[in-house]
């Protein structure tokens, strides 16, 4: 089994390309999601460590913008509860899925969480800043202060490509990036 890590910008493409490599697929902000929607006690650690905000079950994404954005450290108490939860989803992921030949990783914080092992193999995904722009624009719940947050507790995209085993110029064409992930795949087999 060889680990693909996607890594990139906010908004670059991470999670477009990481369906198109057609291997089991490990999303970090799909399982996050999932926490704030099924995970009782996940919430009530959350409601414990702030206890001057108001949460609801499900966890609403206004409710945690509003806590994060009040005081810029409360992100990474967040993230000192949520990130424990996805490493043992993702220990689950890997261990149900140790006999594929490629597993995908699209993690945000897999650098910065120093996830990385020996064999696992980084496609840094580059992105146009305005093509970024446009897309997270659309995004619900965009937010410039919170997308600056969350920049802040990422390495700079240099570091991150420099630590990159491949990098993919993402112009948002589809034929492109399908060309890209066989090209790597292809390499990866030999």
């Amino acid at each position: 089994m060889i680990k693909i890590a996607l890594i990139g910008d906010i908004g670059s493409g991470k999670s477009f390309f990481s369906k198109l490599f057609k291997y089991p697929v490990f999303n970090a902000d799909f399982e996050i999601s999932k926490i704030y929607k099924k995970d009782k006690s996940c919430i009530n650690a959350i409601k414990k460590t702030f206890p001057k905000h108001n949460f609801s079950f499900p966890l609403k994404k206004e409710e945690l913008i509003n806590c994060v954005l009040s005081n810029p450290t409360n992100l990474k108490k967040l993230t000192k509860i949520v990130h424990p939860i996805i490493r043992k989803k993702l220990k689950s992921f890997l261990n149900k899925n140790k006999h594929k030949k490629f597993l995908i990783l699209d993690i945000p914080l897999y650098l910065e969480n120093k996830l990385k092992e020996k064999n696992d193999v980084i496609i840094f995904i580059e992105s146009n800043k305005k093509d970024i722009k446009k897309r997270l624009i659309k995004r619900p719940n965009y937010n410039t202060k919170l997308l600056k947050l969350f920049k802040s507790i990422q390495l700079s995209l240099p570091i991150k490509k420099k630590k990159s085993n491949f990098v993919i110029k993402n112009d948002f064409s589809s034929k492109k990036a399908k060309r890209s992930v066989k090209k790597i795949l292809l390499k990866l087999a030999q």
